[in-house]
């Protein structure tokens, strides 16, 4: 199990480290328990939704922004072009490619969930 959760593990350490203030991953449905435990034992606000059965999608880090993931639609293939841009903007993706990606999105040059990044 440790293997399989190294990147959560590390993404644990950043956000502790104040590297970033939101974190998203994706990990293995099955390990959803070990996950919840170590967030709630370090006191950490976190937001997990299923994405299949098999995989789970693991938003953590500042409550605030947590608080606003949650108000996001939980399909990431179903976001808003303002939704998409708001996580974009709370994961620390450059401030200036979002802003292309939201008027592509926008302009309906590229559909959310075909494209990544």
């Amino acid at each position: 199990m440790a293997t399989d959760l190294r990147v959560f593990y590390h993404h644990v350490y950043e956000y502790q480290k104040g590297i970033r203030n939101l974190i998203l991953t994706t990990e293995k449905a099955e390990y959803k328990d070990a996950i919840k435990e170590r967030l709630e034992k370090e006191k950490i606000a976190y937001k997990i939704d299923d994405v299949n059965g098999k995989n789970i999608n693991v938003y953590f880090g500042a409550e605030e922004c947590v608080d606003v993931v949650k108000t996001l639609n939980p399909n990431l293939t179903r976001l808003t072009a303002e939704e998409d841009f708001i996580l974009g903007i709370l994961l620390g993706y450059d401030r200036v490619k979002q802003c292309a990606r939201y008027m592509r999105i926008k302009n309906g040059d590229l559909k959310i969930g075909k494209h990544v990044g």
